[in-house]
Protein backbone atom coordinates (compact mmCIF):
# COMPACT_ATOMS: atom_id res chain seq x y z
CA UNK A 1 0.00 0.00 0.00
CA UNK A 2 1.18 3.72 -0.86
CA UNK A 3 -0.44 5.60 2.07
CA UNK A 4 -0.60 9.52 1.55
CA UNK A 5 -0.93 11.06 4.39
CA UNK A 6 -2.55 15.28 4.10
CA UNK A 7 -3.32 17.27 7.25
CA UNK A 8 -2.88 20.69 9.00
CA UNK A 9 -1.81 21.29 12.19
CA UNK A 10 0.25 18.76 13.80
CA UNK A 11 -2.97 17.18 15.12
CA UNK A 12 -2.99 14.06 16.92
CA UNK A 13 0.72 14.80 17.41
CA UNK A 14 1.15 13.18 13.67
CA UNK A 15 0.18 10.00 14.85
CA UNK A 16 -1.52 8.90 11.70
CA UNK A 17 1.95 9.33 9.42
CA UNK A 18 4.22 8.46 12.39
CA UNK A 19 2.08 4.55 12.14
CA UNK A 20 2.90 4.69 8.58
CA UNK A 21 6.32 5.57 8.50
CA UNK A 22 6.69 3.02 11.00
CA UNK A 23 5.50 0.37 9.14
CA UNK A 24 7.31 1.62 5.71
CA UNK A 25 3.72 2.77 4.23
CA UNK A 26 4.24 6.42 3.73
CA UNK A 27 5.00 7.07 0.70
CA UNK A 28 4.49 11.49 1.66
CA UNK A 29 3.41 13.10 4.33
CA UNK A 30 2.05 16.81 2.73
CA UNK A 31 1.60 19.40 5.75
CA UNK A 32 1.19 22.92 5.92
CA UNK A 33 4.10 23.59 8.41
CA UNK A 34 7.60 21.62 9.43
CA UNK A 35 10.25 22.56 11.28
CA UNK A 36 13.12 20.58 11.06
CA UNK A 37 16.27 21.34 13.85
CA UNK A 38 18.07 22.76 10.74
CA UNK A 39 15.86 24.89 9.77
CA UNK A 40 16.69 28.64 10.04
CA UNK A 41 13.75 29.10 11.40
CA UNK A 42 15.46 27.99 14.27
CA UNK A 43 17.21 30.73 14.71
CA UNK A 44 14.91 33.24 15.28
CA UNK A 45 14.43 34.36 19.32
CA UNK A 46 12.97 32.05 21.62
CA UNK A 47 9.54 34.17 21.42
CA UNK A 48 8.62 34.26 17.82
CA UNK A 49 6.53 31.89 15.96
CA UNK A 50 6.62 29.46 18.61
CA UNK A 51 3.83 27.45 18.12
CA UNK A 52 5.30 27.33 14.52
CA UNK A 53 8.79 25.88 15.35
CA UNK A 54 6.79 22.95 17.35
CA UNK A 55 5.62 21.49 13.94
CA UNK A 56 7.97 18.50 13.78
CA UNK A 57 8.16 14.91 15.06
CA UNK A 58 11.48 12.98 15.28
CA UNK A 59 9.89 9.87 14.25
CA UNK A 60 9.36 11.47 10.84
CA UNK A 61 12.78 12.63 10.45
CA UNK A 62 13.75 10.04 7.48
CA UNK A 63 9.96 10.37 6.28
CA UNK A 64 9.37 12.34 2.97
CA UNK A 65 7.79 15.66 4.02
CA UNK A 66 6.59 18.40 2.15
CA UNK A 67 5.72 21.62 3.42
CA UNK A 68 4.48 25.03 2.66
CA UNK A 69 6.46 27.43 5.72
CA UNK A 70 6.49 30.21 3.45
CA UNK A 71 3.27 30.62 2.04
CA UNK A 72 1.42 29.62 5.10
CA UNK A 73 3.26 32.95 6.93
CA UNK A 74 1.75 34.66 3.45
CA UNK A 75 -1.14 33.78 4.08
CA UNK A 76 -1.58 34.40 7.36
CA UNK A 77 -0.33 37.81 7.00
CA UNK A 78 -2.67 38.65 4.25
CA UNK A 79 -5.52 37.25 6.43
CA UNK A 80 -4.40 39.63 9.66
CA UNK A 81 -3.85 42.43 6.70
CA UNK A 82 -8.09 41.92 5.18
CA UNK A 83 -9.01 41.19 8.81
CA UNK A 84 -10.39 37.85 8.03
CA UNK A 85 -11.49 35.86 11.22
CA UNK A 86 -13.43 33.11 11.90
CA UNK A 87 -15.15 30.93 9.80
CA UNK A 88 -13.98 32.97 6.58
CA UNK A 89 -10.47 32.66 7.76
CA UNK A 90 -10.88 28.90 8.63
CA UNK A 91 -12.86 28.08 4.83
CA UNK A 92 -10.01 30.09 3.07
CA UNK A 93 -7.14 28.41 4.68
CA UNK A 94 -8.46 24.76 4.12
CA UNK A 95 -9.33 25.95 0.63
CA UNK A 96 -5.50 26.87 0.37
CA UNK A 97 -4.13 24.13 1.63
CA UNK A 98 -6.02 21.96 -0.04
CA UNK A 99 -4.75 23.72 -3.69
CA UNK A 100 -1.25 23.40 -2.63
CA UNK A 101 -1.49 19.96 -1.88
CA UNK A 102 -2.91 19.45 -4.80
CA UNK A 103 -0.26 20.83 -7.14
CA UNK A 104 2.48 18.86 -4.80
CA UNK A 105 0.76 15.76 -5.68
CA UNK A 106 0.26 16.47 -9.68
CA UNK A 107 4.34 16.90 -9.16
CA UNK A 108 5.08 14.18 -7.12
CA UNK A 109 3.12 11.86 -8.43
CA UNK A 110 3.21 12.46 -12.48
CA UNK A 111 5.02 9.31 -13.56
CA UNK A 112 3.75 7.07 -10.69
CA UNK A 113 1.26 4.34 -12.40
CA UNK A 114 0.34 2.57 -8.79
CA UNK A 115 -2.74 3.24 -6.42
CA UNK A 116 -2.52 5.26 -3.55
CA UNK A 117 -4.38 5.44 -0.18
CA UNK A 118 -4.85 9.23 0.84
CA UNK A 119 -5.59 10.32 4.62
CA UNK A 120 -7.11 13.51 4.89
CA UNK A 121 -8.85 15.10 8.03
CA UNK A 122 -12.27 16.60 7.99
CA UNK A 123 -13.46 19.99 6.29
CA UNK A 124 -10.26 19.86 4.23
CA UNK A 125 -10.56 17.18 2.12
CA UNK A 126 -12.91 17.67 -0.53
CA UNK A 127 -10.78 19.07 -3.01
CA UNK A 128 -8.31 16.58 -2.52
CA UNK A 129 -10.50 13.50 -2.71
CA UNK A 130 -12.08 14.83 -5.92
CA UNK A 131 -8.72 14.93 -7.02
CA UNK A 132 -7.92 11.54 -5.92
CA UNK A 133 -11.34 9.51 -7.19
CA UNK A 134 -9.91 11.34 -10.23
CA UNK A 135 -6.74 9.15 -9.83
CA UNK A 136 -8.75 5.53 -8.86
CA UNK A 137 -7.17 6.28 -5.18
CA UNK A 138 -8.83 5.16 -2.13
CA UNK A 139 -9.62 7.80 0.71
CA UNK A 140 -10.23 7.64 4.07
CA UNK A 141 -11.48 10.48 6.44
CA UNK A 142 -9.61 11.62 9.18
CA UNK A 143 -12.81 12.79 11.26
CA UNK A 144 -12.02 15.65 13.76
CA UNK A 145 -15.52 15.87 15.49
CA UNK A 146 -18.96 14.64 16.13
CA UNK A 147 -19.96 16.68 13.13
CA UNK A 148 -23.27 19.12 12.31
CA UNK A 149 -24.79 17.18 15.16
CA UNK A 150 -22.08 18.37 17.29
CA UNK A 151 -22.80 22.02 16.14
CA UNK A 152 -26.67 21.75 17.31
CA UNK A 153 -25.82 21.16 21.18
CA UNK A 154 -23.50 23.90 20.49
CA UNK A 155 -25.78 25.97 19.17
CA UNK A 156 -28.51 25.20 22.42
CA UNK A 157 -25.67 26.09 24.86
CA UNK A 158 -25.55 29.58 23.39
CA UNK A 159 -29.18 30.10 23.26
CA UNK A 160 -28.64 29.28 27.26
CA UNK A 161 -26.00 31.37 27.97
CA UNK A 162 -26.33 34.09 25.47
CA UNK A 163 -24.12 36.40 27.91
CA UNK A 164 -20.87 34.70 27.07
CA UNK A 165 -21.82 35.02 23.31
CA UNK A 166 -18.90 37.03 22.42
CA UNK A 167 -17.94 36.84 18.57
CA UNK A 168 -18.96 33.33 18.04
CA UNK A 169 -21.06 32.35 15.32
CA UNK A 170 -22.07 28.74 13.88
CA UNK A 171 -20.53 27.71 10.70
CA UNK A 172 -21.93 28.76 7.49
CA UNK A 173 -24.72 25.80 5.67
CA UNK A 174 -21.32 25.70 2.75
CA UNK A 175 -19.31 24.51 5.59
CA UNK A 176 -21.85 21.41 6.46
CA UNK A 177 -22.33 21.06 2.52
CA UNK A 178 -18.65 20.52 1.98
CA UNK A 179 -18.45 17.98 4.66
CA UNK A 180 -21.27 16.21 3.26
CA UNK A 181 -19.93 16.01 0.05
CA UNK A 182 -16.52 14.92 2.20
CA UNK A 183 -18.17 12.19 3.77
CA UNK A 184 -19.88 11.02 0.21
CA UNK A 185 -16.58 10.86 -1.61
CA UNK A 186 -15.11 8.99 1.92
CA UNK A 187 -14.13 5.09 1.11
CA UNK A 188 -13.66 4.80 5.02
CA UNK A 189 -14.13 7.40 7.92
CA UNK A 190 -12.15 7.14 10.77
CA UNK A 191 -13.63 8.87 14.43
CA UNK A 192 -12.12 8.11 17.35
CA UNK A 193 -15.08 7.54 19.98
CA UNK A 194 -17.91 5.96 19.76
CA UNK A 195 -19.77 9.53 20.76
CA UNK A 196 -18.53 10.52 17.02
CA UNK A 197 -19.99 7.57 15.52
CA UNK A 198 -23.36 8.14 17.43
CA UNK A 199 -23.78 11.79 16.04
CA UNK A 200 -22.17 11.02 12.56
CA UNK A 201 -25.09 8.25 12.13
CA UNK A 202 -27.66 10.55 13.67
CA UNK A 203 -26.83 12.69 10.64
CA UNK A 204 -27.08 10.78 8.48
CA UNK A 205 -23.77 9.24 7.40
CA UNK A 206 -23.32 6.15 6.39
CA UNK A 207 -22.63 3.83 9.24
CA UNK A 208 -20.73 1.18 7.03
CA UNK A 209 -17.72 3.84 6.38
CA UNK A 210 -17.37 4.61 9.98
CA UNK A 211 -14.57 2.78 11.64
CA UNK A 212 -13.75 3.36 15.41
CA UNK A 213 -9.90 3.84 16.07
CA UNK A 214 -9.12 5.54 19.10
CA UNK A 215 -6.40 8.20 19.67
CA UNK A 216 -2.86 7.15 20.16
CA UNK A 217 -1.11 9.09 22.88
CA UNK A 218 2.20 8.18 24.63
CA UNK A 219 3.02 10.07 27.52
CA UNK A 220 6.15 12.23 27.95
CA UNK A 221 8.96 10.64 29.71
CA UNK A 222 8.86 12.78 32.41
CA UNK A 223 5.40 11.27 33.73
CA UNK A 224 7.05 8.02 34.41
CA UNK A 225 8.90 8.76 37.64
CA UNK A 226 6.07 11.49 38.57
CA UNK A 227 4.94 10.67 42.29
CA UNK A 228 2.04 12.78 42.67
CA UNK A 229 1.50 14.30 46.17
CA UNK A 230 -1.67 15.53 48.20
CA UNK A 231 -1.99 17.88 51.60
CA UNK A 232 -3.45 15.91 54.90
CA UNK A 233 -6.50 18.63 54.33
CA UNK A 234 -7.51 21.82 51.92
CA UNK A 235 -7.34 25.06 52.99
CA UNK A 236 -7.06 28.71 51.82
CA UNK A 237 -3.42 28.53 52.02
CA UNK A 238 -3.92 25.12 50.21
CA UNK A 239 -7.31 25.02 48.17
CA UNK A 240 -7.92 22.09 46.21
CA UNK A 241 -6.51 23.20 42.69
CA UNK A 242 -9.05 22.26 39.76
CA UNK A 243 -7.26 22.45 36.06
CA UNK A 244 -9.41 23.15 33.38
CA UNK A 245 -7.14 22.82 30.06
CA UNK A 246 -8.34 23.71 26.27
CA UNK A 247 -10.27 25.92 24.42
CA UNK A 248 -12.21 28.25 26.89
CA UNK A 249 -15.50 27.60 25.07
CA UNK A 250 -19.05 26.61 25.86
CA UNK A 251 -18.52 23.14 24.05
CA UNK A 252 -16.17 22.13 26.51
CA UNK A 253 -18.72 23.04 29.54
CA UNK A 254 -17.28 26.39 30.35
CA UNK A 255 -20.61 27.52 31.70
CA UNK A 256 -21.40 24.75 34.13
CA UNK A 257 -18.20 24.78 35.09
CA UNK A 258 -18.30 29.08 35.94
CA UNK A 259 -21.53 27.98 37.87
CA UNK A 260 -20.42 25.64 39.48
CA UNK A 261 -18.12 28.46 40.89
CA UNK A 262 -20.66 30.29 41.87
CA UNK A 263 -21.96 27.43 44.35
CA UNK A 264 -18.57 26.57 45.95
CA UNK A 265 -17.65 30.58 46.99
CA UNK A 266 -15.83 30.20 50.02
CA UNK A 267 -14.78 26.74 49.95
CA UNK A 268 -11.13 25.86 49.63
CA UNK A 269 -11.52 25.60 46.06
CA UNK A 270 -9.44 26.84 43.27
CA UNK A 271 -9.91 26.49 39.60
CA UNK A 272 -6.96 27.14 36.86
CA UNK A 273 -8.42 27.63 33.71
CA UNK A 274 -5.58 27.28 30.81
CA UNK A 275 -6.67 28.33 27.61
CA UNK A 276 -7.61 30.76 24.56
CA UNK A 277 -10.66 32.38 26.15
CA UNK A 278 -12.92 32.31 23.00
CA UNK A 279 -16.28 33.98 24.70
CA UNK A 280 -17.58 36.87 26.80
CA UNK A 281 -16.05 36.68 30.44
CA UNK A 282 -18.24 38.85 32.67
CA UNK A 283 -16.28 41.64 34.71
CA UNK A 284 -16.92 39.82 38.28
CA UNK A 285 -16.15 36.08 36.93
CA UNK A 286 -12.13 37.74 35.53
CA UNK A 287 -11.59 38.96 38.98
CA UNK A 288 -13.22 36.37 41.11
CA UNK A 289 -10.56 35.39 44.09
CA UNK A 290 -11.03 31.25 43.01
CA UNK A 291 -10.00 31.56 39.64
CA UNK A 292 -6.81 31.61 38.16
CA UNK A 293 -7.44 32.64 33.93
CA UNK A 294 -4.39 31.45 32.60
CA UNK A 295 -4.54 31.92 28.80
CA UNK A 296 -3.00 30.63 26.09
CA UNK A 297 -0.06 28.43 26.30
CA UNK A 298 1.88 26.53 23.60
CA UNK A 299 1.77 22.81 23.81
CA UNK A 300 5.01 22.08 25.60
CA UNK A 301 4.08 24.42 28.40
CA UNK A 302 1.13 22.50 29.28
CA UNK A 303 3.11 19.56 31.75
CA UNK A 304 3.31 22.18 34.50
CA UNK A 305 -0.40 22.56 34.67
CA UNK A 306 -0.86 19.20 34.94
CA UNK A 307 1.71 18.69 37.88
CA UNK A 308 0.55 21.09 40.31
CA UNK A 309 -3.36 20.40 39.77
CA UNK A 310 -5.20 18.15 42.14
CA UNK A 311 -8.08 17.38 39.55
CA UNK A 312 -8.40 17.48 35.59
CA UNK A 313 -11.73 18.83 35.02
CA UNK A 314 -13.24 18.04 31.25
CA UNK A 315 -16.77 18.43 31.02
CA UNK A 316 -17.17 18.69 27.56
CA UNK A 317 -20.78 18.95 26.04
CA UNK A 318 -19.46 17.26 23.08
CA UNK A 319 -15.63 16.14 21.84
CA UNK A 320 -14.10 13.62 19.19
CA UNK A 321 -12.06 12.00 22.12
CA UNK A 322 -11.01 14.64 24.42
CA UNK A 323 -6.78 14.19 24.12
CA UNK A 324 -6.30 15.94 27.45
CA UNK A 325 -8.24 13.47 29.28
CA UNK A 326 -5.03 10.74 28.31
CA UNK A 327 -2.70 13.89 29.05
CA UNK A 328 -4.09 14.25 32.43
CA UNK A 329 -4.06 10.42 33.02
CA UNK A 330 -0.39 10.19 32.55
CA UNK A 331 0.39 12.86 34.68
CA UNK A 332 -1.87 10.60 37.50
CA UNK A 333 -4.70 12.89 37.49
CA UNK A 334 -8.14 12.04 38.86
CA UNK A 335 -10.43 12.99 36.26
CA UNK A 336 -13.95 15.32 36.33
CA UNK A 337 -15.52 14.13 32.58
CA UNK A 338 -18.84 14.04 30.92
CA UNK A 339 -20.25 10.85 28.77
CA UNK A 340 -19.66 12.91 25.52
CA UNK A 341 -16.73 12.23 24.48
CA UNK A 342 -14.24 9.06 24.06
CA UNK A 343 -14.39 6.86 27.33
CA UNK A 344 -11.13 7.16 29.47
CA UNK A 345 -12.48 7.31 32.78
CA UNK A 346 -13.47 4.51 34.84
CA UNK A 347 -16.40 5.79 37.09
CA UNK A 348 -15.39 5.18 40.97
CA UNK A 349 -11.69 3.98 39.77
CA UNK A 350 -9.73 6.86 38.53
CA UNK A 351 -12.55 9.32 38.09
CA UNK A 352 -16.32 10.49 37.80
CA UNK A 353 -18.42 10.89 35.14
CA UNK A 354 -20.88 13.04 35.82
CA UNK A 355 -24.59 11.97 34.81
CA UNK A 356 -25.26 15.77 33.51
CA UNK A 357 -23.00 18.71 32.70
CA UNK A 358 -24.37 21.38 35.03
CA UNK A 359 -22.64 23.87 37.47
CA UNK A 360 -25.02 22.35 40.31
CA UNK A 361 -23.52 18.75 39.41
CA UNK A 362 -20.12 19.69 39.52
CA UNK A 363 -20.50 21.70 42.57
CA UNK A 364 -22.05 18.60 44.47
CA UNK A 365 -19.26 16.32 43.26
CA UNK A 366 -16.23 18.86 44.29
CA UNK A 367 -18.29 18.72 47.79
CA UNK A 368 -18.27 15.50 48.30
CA UNK A 369 -14.66 15.27 47.16
CA UNK A 370 -13.28 17.63 50.00
CA UNK A 371 -15.56 15.65 52.62
CA UNK A 372 -13.47 12.81 51.21
CA UNK A 373 -10.09 13.93 50.66
CA UNK A 374 -8.74 10.21 50.39
CA UNK A 375 -10.39 9.23 47.55
CA UNK A 376 -8.44 11.22 45.36
CA UNK A 377 -5.20 9.91 46.58
CA UNK A 378 -6.77 6.45 45.91
CA UNK A 379 -7.82 7.52 41.98
CA UNK A 380 -4.27 8.66 41.66
CA UNK A 381 -2.89 5.99 42.87
CA UNK A 382 -5.00 3.63 40.89
CA UNK A 383 -3.53 5.07 37.45
CA UNK A 384 -1.44 2.75 35.26
CA UNK A 385 -0.82 2.06 31.77
CA UNK A 386 -3.12 -0.73 31.73
CA UNK A 387 -5.84 1.12 33.17
CA UNK A 388 -6.35 2.97 30.08
CA UNK A 389 -4.90 0.44 27.35
CA UNK A 390 -8.46 -0.88 26.97
CA UNK A 391 -9.79 1.88 25.10
CA UNK A 392 -7.08 3.98 23.73
CA UNK A 393 -4.67 2.49 21.05
CA UNK A 394 -0.83 2.78 23.09
CA UNK A 395 1.25 2.18 20.56
CA UNK A 396 2.31 3.27 17.02
CA UNK A 397 1.88 -0.51 15.47
CA UNK A 398 -1.49 -1.07 16.47
CA UNK A 399 -2.75 2.44 15.06
CA UNK A 400 -1.37 0.81 11.74
CA UNK A 401 -2.88 -2.32 12.23
CA UNK A 402 -6.26 -0.95 12.99
CA UNK A 403 -5.96 1.66 9.73
CA UNK A 404 -5.07 -1.71 7.70
CA UNK A 405 -8.15 -3.47 9.02
CA UNK A 406 -10.35 -0.33 8.84
CA UNK A 407 -9.78 -0.30 5.04
CA UNK A 408 -10.41 -3.39 4.14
Amino acid sequence: MNWISCQIGARENYSIPRALHQERELTYLITDAWVSPQSHWNFLPANILTNFRERYHPDLDTASVHCFNNSLIQFELISKLHKNTGWEKIIARNKWFQKKCINTLKSLTKNSQNPHIIFSYSYAALELFKFAKSRGWYTVLGQIDPGIEEEKIVIQEYEKYPQYRGEWQPAPDYYWQTWQEECKLADTIVVNSNWSRQLLEKAGINSQKIKTIPLVYTPPKETIDFVRTYPESFSQQRPLRILFLGQVILRKGIAAILDSIKLLEGYPVEFWIVGSQQIEIPAHLQTHPQIRWIGHINRSETGQYYQIADIFLFPTLSDGFGLTQLEAKSWKLPIITSRYCGEVVTDGVDGWVLEEVSGKAIAALIKSILEDKNKIKKYSQNYSQNSYSRLELLCISDLFTSLKMAIN
